[in-house]
């Protein structure tokens, strides 16, 4: 990632720029950035700029004693912090460019988006809607959601604060989830007071709450969500290692397929399953990442309900995610994501990247 940065913002500048690799399975063709071919160390000039892009500390010593040896004197070994700056100061688009190589490892196409992981990508630069950011955020997403398809899908809310520092769990129940509101996985379960370590909680969410989510993938709707903390009622069937999930994925405004997950959110792949249906409940036939289940698993009695009012909810959107869960027999509202695995999934089989990427109708 910090050599494609560093190669987009010098090419950028008009500077001549090659890169260059010990490990010769990525010399040749079998490995390009920006249609620059990897090559061996040895073709390095002694009258080059070599600039090092490595983190690990050892690294960097023997490949700067490597270049020294070649003749090649002037050497620039860019720090944690430098790179943190030129990340934040790089411009969206040449950001995500140099994401997506290091992830999918292929150029993005941008100007002809055929897969659906390219056409996430092109959202992202190029369809900004100021209610998308109410949409994403933890807090006004609520009246939205009560707004659409009524206050009962809606799980209740305790408190709100502007600072981690404010919250006051003296005035909680005994149980209840704390959440960060701008950006994703921020969050602690309280299901006993009196053994609740608030102090660590504390830690958890002020890292959270400090940060920027926008800056770790170039997400626009996270970029202007102000960082509040959230109460609300604790769902004792969430967070378990039978725990369902239903992640409903809409293109232009009609559900596509719905992936019932099982397993504890954010968990580990092997710990957790997805499988994906048809709105007929029909199996589709891949998966990203979390593997499908060995089980054959039942048609919630709530389906069709749950296709219903997650069309509302993304009506006009080109390409949304709608999260519920069912505790007590009643339909429960998540979250709306924008940009599902910040639109870096990889297909198994890998055709289906392409085969939903021609479902999804980018606007003009």
């Amino acid at each position: 990632m910090w050599g494609c940065q560093i190669a987009a913002v010098l090419r950028r500048a008009g500077k001549n720029v090659s890169i260059y690799d010990n490990d010769k399975k990525k010399q040749g063709g079998g490995h390009v950035i920006y249609d620059m071919v990897c090559l061996p160390p040895d073709q390095i000039q002694a009258g080059d700029t070599c600039i090092i892009a490595v983190k690990n500390e050892t690294f960097q010593a023997q490949i700067e004693h490597q270049v020294r040896d070649m003749g090649c004197s002037r050497i620039i070994i860019p720090t944690a912090q430098e790179m943190e700056r030129l990340n934040n100061e790089m411009n969206d688009e040449d950001f995500i460019r140099c994401l997506w190589y290091c992830r999918m490892d292929y150029e993005l196409d941008l100007e002809n988006p055929k897969t659906l992981c390219e056409k996430i990508q092109w959202l992202k630069l190029n369809h900004k809607k100021p209610e998308y950011t109410k949409m994403a955020d933890k807090y006004e997403v609520k009246k939205y959601v009560a707004s659409q398809i009524g206050e009962e899908y809606v799980v209740p809310l305790y408190q709100v604060w502007d600072n981690v520092d404010d919250i006051d769990i003296d005035k909680l129940p005994n149980q209840f989830i704390l959440k960060c509101t701008h950006d994703s996985g921020s969050f602690v379960v309280c299901k006993d007071k009196k053994n609740f370590d608030m102090d660590k909680a504390r830690q958890i969410l002020r890292r959270g709450w400090e940060k920027n989510y926008f800056n770790e993938n170039r997400e626009w709707v996270y970029k202007n969500i102000k960082p509040r903390i959230i109460a609300e009622q604790y769902i004792d069937s969430l967070g378990n290692p039978d725990s369902i999930e239903y992640k409903v994925t809409c293109m232009n405004g009609k559900v596509e397929f719905i992936t019932i997950c099982t397993g504890i959110a954010h968990a580990e792949f092997e710990k957790r399953t997805n499988d994906s249906y048809d709105v007929d409940f029909h199996h589709m036939p891949w998966y990203v990442f979390y593997k499908n289940s060995t089980k054959k698993l039942e048609k919630p009695a709530l389906w069709d309900k749950l296709i219903e009012i997650s069309e509302k909810l993304a009506k006009d959107i080109p390409y949304v995610r709608v999260d519920f869960y069912i505790a007590d027999g009643k339909l429960y509202f998540g979250e709306m994501t924008f940009y599902t695995w910040s639109g870096y999934m990889k297909f198994t089989p890998i055709e289906w990247d392409r085969i939903l990427g021609d479902r999804l109708v980018l606007p003009d």
